[in-house]
């Protein structure tokens, strides 16, 4: 595995979020084994690497990898999975496995309520089956990492930092030798790393997610039903405080937004490396391709600064689909965005800008 700061972009939708792929175009959607067939292949890792990145993050949501309820593994799915993790090698790319949704745990659905998994012993028992069984299966594959879940959403950090024990030891137990990434609660947010606390092994990196303020990168997000996030708002800028009755559980930030208070917002995830010399990243961060252009590229233009100037390695959210698309297809509601407008679909301006790092 290399050891270089690490550079790379997210393969959501791929073998995870399948059902946004699906409810985005349903009528050209061919079926879950079809479409993990030919969603990505060689000439997209080829893309990637060429252009300087040095891994990817491959989420996967164990229902689509293991039976719901038995949790006997689909042999047809670990083998287009295999296949993926072989390909995406031999073109010279790292992997982050990340287990995307597990048993009790839905990220998206935890905006608007609390998930089992921290509360029940059986869902906590299902995801340490299932990380029992990829840790093993990938184990001999050291360029491969293994992510425990995806942005966490208890709310209380407290639990989360005892719950996070349970699972990473299930997959040491099984891949000794392989780097294991750990996020921190809400949603991998960096100010949680305060309630954190590090494993007692060599072999890791913990992760945070940005896409603060929530407020700004998700402006008009279709999934979020709260108004306050169908106001339009630049950056940087001064955002006015929403009013009572809001109906999401992620932060709802406010007031004047730069690059400072940006730089700010990760401090406690640089003072958790600096405390206990280990290495962190920020394994998911964008904003919505339907913001206003100009306002994207600003903050992309801080946040890549931001993280080079601190040398924390990265992951973009996301190189196809999904709404923060470096390339777009079959998304009806951005084929007319001018980034997309060329035969590829490929918003080359952006890429070329995370590929500097």
């Amino acid at each position: 595995m290399i050891k270089e700061r690490l550079r790379g972009v997210n393969l959501g939708g791929w073998f995870s979020q399948v059902d946004c792929i699906q409810e985005k175009d349903p009528v050209g959607f061919p079926g879950i084994i079809e479409h993990i067939k030919t969603f990505l292949g060689d000439a997209d890792f080829k893309r990637i690497r060429g252009a300087g990145f040095n891994h990817v993050r491959l989420p996967v949501d164990y229902f689509n990898l293991f039976e719901e309820g038995s949790l006997k593994p689909k042999d047809d799915v670990f083998a287009l999975l295999d296949k993926a993790i072989k390909d995406i090698q031999a073109n010279d790319l790292d992997v982050i496995l990340d287990l995307h949704k597990c048993p009790g745990h839905d990220f998206h659905l935890g905006s608007y309520q609390e998930q089992p998994f921290f509360v029940s012993a059986d869902a906590r028992k299902d995801t340490a089956k299932v990380w029992s069984f990829m840790a093993e299966r990938y184990s001999g594959e050291s360029r491969v990492m293994m992510e425990l879940l995806n942005e966490p959403a208890a709310a209380d950090s407290l639990v989360w930092d005892k719950v996070k024990d349970e699972i990473f030891w299930a997959i040491r137990k099984h891949a000794p030798k392989n780097t294991i990434v750990v996020g921190a609660n809400k949603w991998n947010s960096a100010r949680e790393f305060k309630y954190l606390t590090p494993l007692d092994d060599d072999n890791a990196i913990y992760s945070f997610h940005t896409y603060t303020p929530v407020t700004f990168t998700h402006q008009g997000a279709a999934w979020i039903r709260d108004p306050f996030f169908k106001i339009e708002r630049p950056w940087p800028g001064d955002y006015a405080a929403p009013e009572q009755g809001g109906t999401t559980r992620l932060d709802v930030e406010y007031g004047k937004w730069d690059k400072a208070r940006l730089q700010e917002s990760i401090q406690n995830a640089l003072d958790f490396r600096a405390k206990y010399d280990l290495p962190v990243a920020c394994n998911e961060f964008g904003v919505y391709v339907q913001v206003p252009r100009k306002y994207q590229l600003a903050w992309m233009n801080d946040f890549m600064e931001i993280l080079r100037d601190a040398d924390v390695g990265y992951s973009y959210w996301n190189y196809k689909n999904l709404d923060f698309g470096l390339v777009s297809k079959g998304e009806s509601l951005h084929q007319s965005l001018k980034q997309y407008d060329n035969p590829d679909r490929l918003d080359s301006e952006l890429m070329e800008l995370l590929a500097k790092g």
